[in-house]
């Protein structure tokens, strides 16, 4: 495998932070091997190469660069992140690579615009790298976080101390190492006029000209399973019988042997006289799901009322979320989900008063989480 760090160490990470973030960067040079490529660049006001990316032949060597890292100057996020990018394209197989971001505060210096950083991530995915994103702290940016993870298709972690940043980091290694598909998308090609198409999670995706959509879905890991809910509003039809919507191409890269693998599959529906509409029994687990969905739509609403200190506003939002999922408890196929979902958000809404900033960042964290990974185990 191929990790390229790219670590904060601005002013603000001095004392725990850095020493935590040091911490679990050791713990990650002892699970590689030195058949593993591993790099490191840190910045401030400007980037710097610590260890350059390449086979992690000399590990007392790599230890001793990150002991050695003292923290000063301002955050210029872009110049470490492009920095970054450089070292592992140079150095980048064909099983490609993922890039690890860890910060504590907000880019000041050098490119600060959201969707300009974003697409840093962006071109790097074009280019096999997976970036994931951790946030450190509470005083941290984590819509700049979230849209980072967003465009490089990986994960956005938020970590409250250095102990949470030590056991994320090893818990997101841990996966990656579990890679078995790269670079899957999700091509949906209409078939017949689907206006107000979507795809629930706000997941990353490119809208054609055509009205095709593809949807950037990362990369999966053994073990894992992925849901996906789109809508489809399909308009009434005078032909009875079953029509095809829209068609469903995933394709993806197998880790293993990088074989590219194309899989498409239909949706249709079935099309009956309105008078014998009461037939239709409702699928149970698409019911759920977007419940589900529901709920995380409520958490990313409550995340950015909170970032507008909207308290009242906040608590509303994953209050009104857990009424949803317990009137849904009754007659869902996993309840356990739903309750955990709940018992989740009841702890948010006791917390949101006097550790508003703290819930603000996990809330992202798992809205983030639930709709780019659902089916995935999380903390």
């Amino acid at each position: 495998m191929t990790v390229q760090v790219v670590l904060d160490r601005s002013g603000s990470m001095a004392g725990a932070r850095l020493a935590g973030a040091q911490r679990a960067l050791l713990g990650l040079v002892d699970r590689l091997t030195p058949a593993d490529t591993f790099g490191l660049v840190s910045f401030s006001d400007t980037a710097q190469v610590e260890v350059p990316a390449g086979p992690l032949a000399d590990k007392a060597a790599t230890k001793r660069a990150i002991n050695t890292l003292h923290p000063s100057g301002f955050t210029d996020l872009s110049s470490g992140l492009l920095r970054g990018m450089q070292e592992v394209r140079r150095v980048i197989g064909d099983h490609g690579a993922t890039v690890l971001l860890i910060s504590d505060g907000h880019a000041n210096e050098g490119i600060v615009n959201h969707e300009l950083l974003a697409d840093i991530a962006r071109d790097g995915h074009r280019n096999g790298v997976t970036t994931t994103a951790l946030g450190y702290g509470l005083d941290y940016d984590e819509r700049l976080m979230a849209a980072i993870a967003d465009g490089g298709a990986g994960s956005s972690l938020h970590a409250t101390d250095a102990d949470s940043a030590v056991r994320l980091i090893a818990a997101e290694m841990g996966v990656i190492m579990s890679k078995v598909v790269q670079a899957a998308s999700l091509t949906i090609t209409p078939r017949m006029p689907v206006p107000g198409l979507r795809l629930y999670g706000e997941l990353p995706c490119t809208r054609r000209t055509d009205g095709t959509v593809v949807a950037e879905l990362g990369d999966f890991y053994g073990g894992e399973t992925r849901k996906l809910l789109l809508h489809l509003p399909v308009p009434r039809m005078a032909t009875l019988g079953a029509i095809v919507v829209v068609e469903l191409t995933l394709t993806y890269v197998e880790s293993r042997t990088l074989t590219t693998r194309t899989v498409t599959k239909p949706v249709s529906i079935r099309v009956i006289p309105g008078d014998r509409a009461a037939e239709v029994v409702p699928d149970l687990a698409v019911r759920a799901e977007r419940l589900f969905h529901d709920a995380q739509e409520a958490r990313l609403r409550a995340a950015d009322a909170l970032l507008r200190d909207d308290i009242d506003a906040a608590e509303t939002l994953l209050s009104s979320a857990i009424e949803a999922l317990d009137q849904g408890l009754s007659w869902v196929p996993d309840a356990d989900e739903f309750l955990t979902e709940m018992a989740i958000l009841r702890r948010h809404v006791r917390d949101i008063r006097h550790d508003g900033a703290r819930v603000s960042k996990q809330v992202r964290s798992e809205w983030h989480t639930r709709t780019r990974k659902h089916g995935r185990p999380y903390d």
